[in-house]
């Protein structure tokens, strides 16, 4: 059987990639979530912020050690499925890479330990900025990472000679065309993510009757967030849109399956098959001049279609198409939930309305759906390249047979069912115990005791 080994090199990346991201996705938001609660009980001495800091830190913890395994995984793919570009883009990825490692993970791990195992051993004020410094490090990795994944999108100051990039200008490279942008969206989505997951553990256990004081408490956090943040995300969303239709414009044609340029004004696709063989969407429901509106803030404004770009030159667009719809989606479904609860609140149903509880509960991963389809979307929208217009991707992969690529797939898939399963087995045990259950085995908080200080003299053992 012969195996195509750029495909699956493709497959292989996407589905570690994919698998990785939620857990970043997760702890970020969780992080400094666990730096509000802390913040909190030092200010009010309300030992319920206490409480949930001790029962979230354990999830953090197991989420945090599986992000970095599988972090770990994936940087080694790009020296053996993608040699030929970690040769061609090393100048430039791979200090970016190391910026991260020398600032987040640092960061990180000087002061995970003291946030995991110091709450006994150390005082009020050290412990709390070691949390602050844990989220601190959260958020410059992310910082890094949507730097570097961004320049692969909109590349800027750098010097190619010879197939190679070298780099020109530095604070052009970090902050590329697309980074501003990338990194507020991408930093509002893993934080709505995890308010989603804290929403829901919260109305499970309200359903339940279970550590009720402690849901109230983490529920109304989460729709207050929920409430303020996901109309700034959509507001964010569209101007990442504007950005990408100036510096990636077939991506964007692609995410509105858009083929004519001379359609104006465009309208907004709600439903549609899109052909891409024939050059023409099937089924097509539509909403008149709401593309124009959207894509250009005018009822009359024109964007390029597909047919403006060479076959060769056209993302996937099936794949684009329907997994910005999946995004958007979750995006208005979130934003429903977060007003919803905030009007409940204020009639004072908020923890009693059971339907609304039973969709909270369901609604728990649309953070990490919305975070994936969104990542689809951008880097099946950013095909056939994987350095946008210069480095195709079938440029880039490793001249390795596609057997090996496939067994290591394969194992990729059988190793990750076995030992993330089992950690997110883990996670859902460690929520199904309660808040009260994992507060019931904490100690109340004590101040360290000072090292005792021992005389200049030597004891008098009784004239021994």
């Amino acid at each position: 059987m012969d195996f195509d080994p750029l495909l699956l090199s493709r497959l292989q990346f996407a589905f570690v990639v994919s698998f990785h991201i939620l857990f970043p996705a997760f702890t970020i938001g969780l992080a400094n979530y666990l730096a509000m609660l802390e913040a909190l009980w030092l200010k009010t001495g309300n030992e319920k912020y206490r409480e949930l800091f001790r029962f979230w830190v354990k999830i953090f913890a197991v989420s945090f050690a599986m992000g970095v395994v599988s972090g770990i995984v994936m940087s080694f793919q790009f020296g053996t499925n993608w040699s030929r570009f970690s040769a061609a883009t090393g100048n430039i990825l791979g200090p970016l890479m190391s910026y991260e490692v020398l600032t987040a993970f640092f960061l990180e791990a000087g002061f995970l330990g003291i946030m995991l195992f110091g709450w006994e051993r150390v005082g009020k004020g050290l412990h709390f900025f070691a949390t602050v410094m844990v989220a601190l490090g959260t958020l410059m990795s992310t910082f890094w990472i949507l730097s570097a994944n961004s320049w692969m999108h909109t590349p800027a100051g750098y010097v190619l000679k010879d197939g190679v990039f070298y780099a020109d200008n530095w604070l052009a490279i970090i902050f590329n065309p697309s980074f501003p942008f990338r990194l507020v969206h991408m930093t509002l989505a893993v934080f709505l993510t995890t308010a989603f997951v804290i929403a829901g553990v919260s109305a499970w256990y309200l359903r339940r009757g279970q550590s009720v004081e402690h849901a109230k408490v983490m529920f109304v956090m989460a729709m207050g967030f929920i409430s303020i943040v996901t109309p700034l995300q959509i507001l964010a969303g569209d101007f990442h849109g504007l950005n990408t239709g100036e510096y990636q414009p077939a991506k964007l044609a692609a995410m509105e399956a858009h083929w004519d340029s001379d359609e104006v004004p465009v309208p907004f696709v709600l439903f549609a098959l899109p052909d891409q063989q024939q050059e023409e969407n099937r089924f097509e429901l539509a909403i008149p001049y709401a593309g124009s509106l959207v894509l250009t803030h005018r009822l009359d404004g024109a964007v390029p279609g597909l047919k403006d770009f060479p076959k060769d030159e056209r993302p996937p667009v099936a794949i684009t198409f329907w997994a910005f719809r999946v995004m958007l989606a979750m995006g208005f479904l979130m934003l429903f939930i977060g007003f919803y609860g905030i009007y409940l609140y204020r009639r004072g149903e908020l923890y009693s309305t059971s339907w609304f509880l039973r969709l909270c509960t369901l609604a728990t991963p649309i953070g990490f759906v919305a975070v994936i389809s969104g990542w689809i979307t951008a880097e099946v929208g950013r095909q056939p390249y994987v350095v946008y217009g210069l480095l195709r991707t079938a440029d880039a992969h490793s001249p390795v047979a596609g057997g090996s690529v496939a067994a290591s797939l394969a194992g990729f898939v059988v190793v990750y069912s076995i030992i993330f399963g089992a950690g997110i087995y883990y996670l859902v045990k460690l929520v199904r115990r309660g808040v009260e259950a994992h507060a019931a085995h904490e100690t109340p908080y004590k101040r360290p005791a000072r090292p005792l200080s021992l005389p200049d003299e030597p004891l008098d053992s009784g004239g021994s």
